[in-house]
Parts: C-alpha cells; structure tokens; sequence
C-alpha cells in the first residue's frame, strides 16, 4: 500500500512544497514512484515523515533531523526516548514560564509592578498575591488598603529588596531578644516593634498603635502567620504580639 504526495500532505497537515523539499534534500525519499514520475509514499515513509515533525515541532534543523535519523546505531525507540527526553524538558520550562506568569498576574492584583525575574529575585517561592482575595474581602474598603495599593504600585525591585531586607532585619532582632531571654515588655523588644511598626507605616499606609495591635494580635490567632514566625523559634509569635501590645501601651495607646 502507498500514498500520493497530495494525500500525505492532507493527512500530515503540511504542504506538497514541503514533502518535495524534503525529497530534493534527502530527507525524505519516496520509496516508490509511478511510470508518470509521481511520487509514492510507504508506510515506512510515513513513520520517517511522523518522525521528521515531530522533531521539528522541538525546534531540530534539517540538517539536525537528518543526521539523527540516518544514524545507523539508532532505532525507532532511540527516537522516542530522545523525543521524550526533549518534551519533558520543554514541558518543565513550560511550567516555569506558566509559574512566573501566574506570579506576575499575582503580583498585578497587588499593585506590585515586577517581571518575573524580579519577582522570584524579590519573592523567591512565595507568592505575594496568596491572601490577596481575602485581604481586600476584610479591608478593601479600608484607607489603609487603599493607601498601601497606592504606594506599592509605584515600588521598583530595588525598593522591594529594600523592604525585604528591612523586614528581615526587624524579625532578626525579635528573634535575638526571644532567644536570649528579653522580656517582650522590656525597652528592647519595645523598641523593636516600635520598628516594625515604622516599618510598615514607611513603606505600605499609616500604621497606627491601635491597628499595630491588631496586627499583633492577628500573628498568634491565624495560624498562618503564627507558622512563619515560629518555624525557626517556636513561641516568637506570641513574643512579637505580647512586644507590640506592650509598645502602644508604652505610647498611652
């Protein structure tokens, strides 16, 4: 059984041109032909052509393609495993491409104007946007949203390395103090979560004692953030609330 050039050409979705460019180079020839001069396509034809696009579709030259196929210590799994091989790492960058655009569609919901690469240099694995549904449900209409949307849609990497490193620093200390015995009502621990809340006031809205609190309060009740506190120290949680509850009453608060 064999096939006309036209049929190939419907059934693989290309055009008769290109099957006789691959004939007039040698990658593809026809095992048979008519008295006419026609060409006849075998079925072992068509499994060269079906291997022929697939590593096309990966992005193989002619030449490339040609040199892998006429490899006399190939076989037709050789060709599947390298194909295979091939997709699943295109199917990994892929994931990575599709990861850093959700990132970034995240990041756009935030205000936080970032491309991917920044992101991941800014946020690595977390996702800035993870509670944004939930944080604009329990205070869209707050000014403090509002004001925290505005500045932070203005912010460059540099100013989020900024913020990330500020804020690391201010956990650094809380975590000193914790573990070495500091009373959270003590001037230190005071002081340093006077700090955090000039930390927030500086760079997202106007962090004032009463809202501190809640912030505080809010880092022992969710557990989410009581988790990112206490992984490394178990009980630090607690500690910055009891300090930040301690500081705004320190200010009459």
């Amino acid at each position: 059984m064999s096939w006309s050039v036209g049929q190939v050409a419907k059934e693989a979705s290309i055009t008769v041109r290109t099957l006789h460019h691959y004939d007039e180079i040698g990658l593809l020839t026809p095992s048979d032909r008519t008295n006419a001069g026609y060409r006849r396509y075998s079925y072992d034809d068509l499994e060269r052509l079906q291997r022929i696009l697939a590593y096309r579709q990966l992005g193989f030259g002619l030449e490339e393609i040609a040199a892998i196929l006429d490899d006399s210590s190939s076989d037709p799994v050789d060709h599947l495993r390298r194909q295979h091989a091939v997709l699943t790492g295109k199917i990994e960058e892929l994931q990575r491409m599709v990861a850093a655009v959700e990132k970034t569609m995240e990041a756009r919901k935030m205000g936080v104007s970032l491309n991917p690469e920044e992101m991941f240099e800014v946020f690595g694995e977390q996702d800035p946007g993870q509670y944004e549904d939930e944080v604009r449900e329990r205070w869209g209409d707050t000014d403090a949203y509002r004001q925290s949307q505005q500045r932070t849609s203005q912010y460059t990497k540099d100013d989020w390395l900024a913020i990330k490193d500020e804020a690391a620093a201010n956990v650094a200390l809380f975590t000193r103090l914790f573990s070495t015995g500091v009373p959270a009502d003590s001037p230190e621990a005071m002081d340093a979560a006077e700090e955090h809340r000039q930390h927030i006031t500086r760079w997202f809205y106007d962090c004032g004692y009463d809202i501190h609190r809640g912030l505080g309060t809010m880092y022992v009740e969710d557990e989410r953030f009581t988790r990112n506190y206490d992984t490394e120290s178990p009980g630090l949680a607690a500690y910055i609330r009891d300090a930040i509850h301690a500081n705004a009453t320190r200010a009459g608060k």
